[in-house]
């Protein structure tokens, strides 16, 4: 009966819990990019099966916080410098079309809709919350891709926001957010007064910028603590894996 009971105890921690937790130290920079997840050790950590681990492995790997390699395991998503460059010089060439189009024709509620959202970013990031702000600050450039019109363009820019998305939820810094979110501040006030060309320059800068303040390793963390990553939350303190 008490091997029974020690078991039922060790299995505890939920799906929910291994991807709330393995997402909150990539997020926190405790589990570094290119990062091995070993599921044995997992299944360790986390007194959890095999099957479990696995569950959340992938649906990490649906949110591209992680890569899944055949024959080779579960890694932290490690995007390369080149395809950061890459994403955002596609940026660049369509959010410039985009952005004069929108600037020659904004509506008072579109831009008051861009304000609201302003605010929702100052928001996240003042309160330290990393995805959100993350997602926020991408989806401020999907929203004007929106009001184009153009839905072809709107899709290829989603597409390319949530592959820069990744980059920037790994290494932007929150001073480098706190930035983003005050030039996307100017460049409301520039379209509110229509000055297209102001829009442009801003738009172009703007990105430049965001890609300049990411600090993205050459080559993946060679060492780090598995344990120490996932036993470890904000402010420092510990708390049980099944927690």
């Amino acid at each position: 009966m008490k091997t029974q009971k020690s078991k039922s105890r060790r299995f505890t921690a939920s799906t929910e819990t291994i991807v709330e937790r393995i997402t909150e130290a990539v997020l926190e920079q405790r589990l570094p990019p290119g990062a091995k997840l070993g599921e044995e050790k997992l299944c360790e950590i986390f007194g959890v099966s095999r099957p479990k681990v696995r569950q959340a492995l992938n649906r990490l790997a649906q949110n591209k916080l992680i890569t899944l390699r055949p024959r080779r395991g579960a890694f932290v998503t490690q995007p390369s410098p080149s395809e950061a460059q890459q994403v955002f010089d596609a940026r660049r060439v369509i959010e410039r079309e985009l952005i004069e189009r929108f600037a020659a024709c904004a509506t008072e509620r579109q831009l008051a809709e861009l304000d609201s959202h302003l605010e929702a970013e100052r928001r996240a990031i003042v309160a330290g919350n990393v995805a959100l702000r993350n997602r926020l600050l991408g989806t401020f450039h999907v929203g004007i891709a929106e009001f184009v019109g153009n839905e072809v363009l709107t899709h290829v820019l989603s597409d390319l926001v949530s592959r820069s998305s990744l980059v920037t939820l790994l290494f932007q810094t929150s001073r480098a957010a706190s930035c983003s979110s005050d030039e996307h501040a100017a460049l409301i006030a520039a379209i509110r007064r229509h000055d297209i060309d102001l829009a442009i320059r801003l738009m172009d800068e703007h990105l430049v910028h965001v890609e300049r303040d990411l600090a993205i390793p050459a080559e993946p963390a060679s060492k780090f603590d598995l344990h120490a990553a996932l036993s470890i939350v904000r402010g420092g303190t510990k708390r049980r894996a099944a927690a």
